[in-house]
């Protein structure tokens, strides 16, 4: 088989079609990044490509407004999230003690110069690299930034009028973006919305059937239209509604982390199904392990998840961060560079 190109690779790859090798990503923090360049000796903007990334999230226009001692971040939906975390830690809830959502100051998602970055990015890229914008906080985590985890909680269980209103809020406003988007020449969807934990879903199947599954249905439907590949990132054990997530259009899921869903059982009940991408542990073996660890770990997940040679996005299960020795790094690549 001929070279493919990043963009075809990745296409063919989460659509279960034969392709001439696996293709690969990783995403860091700000800070990995800046101690992987100096690693490897290559600016941190060449990272990607010295990384053999085949996909780029592109989002809407970063807005910078931080609080005045600086220790928040602000996004356009409000919510402050802590820069000292390396991470995303929602330190301040915006909608936490408030009920009217007439008067709130929503993001302006009509706005002509929001996507200015992404159309940059896909007229540069867009032949070469598979694009995909980035629905981060989607919907539950929309929800539960901007009024408080517990707090939403409480909602949907003794206020689901509420609960409603402000999903439906958030649903519209990110199908409005979505179509702004596809517009643009997108190859494909990006969502990220947690619902599992370590040992568990964060609520019952029966809720999240209740109030997440119809809307999130609404968010995939226009890739469905198009017949645009559909990825998901959802943290934990999401087992009992990963049927749900196919039935409504998840074709790619992510992270696909060993040690909340068991690859072997993923590939047995999801072969030809779902596509995987992700699969080696940022919790273990890539802060924990020894480099030929690493080699074992990504090889095993090749083995298990892509007996055919296709169907898997290898990959960190998560963003790595500056707890990873950058050893592991250099290791996991050069079982990338055999493939």
């Amino acid at each position: 088989m001929s070279e493919m190109s990043l963009k075809e690779r990745m296409i063919a790859a989460v659509k279960h079609q034969p392709i001439d090798r696996l293709p690969t990503q990783i995403n860091y923090t700000e800070d990995m990044g800046e101690s992987m360049a100096t690693y490897f000796g290559v600016p941190a903007e060449e990272l990607p490509i010295l990384l053999g990334n085949h996909m780029i999230r592109v989002d809407i226009n970063d807005r910078k407004s931080y609080s005045e001692d600086g220790k928040h971040k602000f996004d356009r939906w409000g919510v402050g999230f802590d820069t000292k975390e390396e991470g995303y830690f929602a330190a301040i809830n915006p909608l936490a003690d408030v009920k009217d959502l007439e008067s709130y100051a929503w993001p302006n998602v009509d706005d002509p110069g929001l996507l200015t970055d992404a159309e940059s990015a896909i007229k540069k890229h867009g032949d070469t690299h598979f694009i995909t914008p980035n629905f981060g906080f989607a919907l539950f985590e929309r929800a539960w930034t901007m009024r408080g985890f517990e707090q939403f909680f409480m909602d949907m269980s003794i206020d689901p009028n509420f609960a409603n209103e402000l999903l439906d809020r958030i649903t519209d406003l990110q199908l409005k973006l979505i179509h702004r988007f596809l517009d643009l020449g997108v190859h494909g969807g990006y969502f990220g919305d947690d619902y599992g934990a370590q040992k568990n879903l964060l609520f019952s199947p029966k809720m999240w059937r209740k109030y997440i599954k119809p809307r999130l249905a609404r968010l995939f439907e226009p890739f469905k239209e198009r017949d645009l590949p559909i990825l998901m990132h959802s943290d934990g054990q999401i087992q009992k509604i990963l049927p749900d997530l196919v039935e409504i259009g998840l074709t790619t899921l992510n992270p696909v982390q060993p040690e909340v869903l068991d690859h072997n059982w993923l590939y047995s009940e999801f072969k030809g199904k779902l596509a995987f991408y992700g699969g080696i542990s940022t919790q273990t073996v890539l802060p924990n392990g020894t480099p030929d660890e690493v080699k074992i770990a990504t090889q095993e997940c090749i083995d298990v998840l892509a007996p055919e040679k296709t169907g898997l996005v290898i990959a960190p299960s998560h963003r790595m961060m500056s707890d990873i020795p950058i050893e592991n790094v250099a290791a996991m690549l050069d079982v990338f560079k055999t493939l």
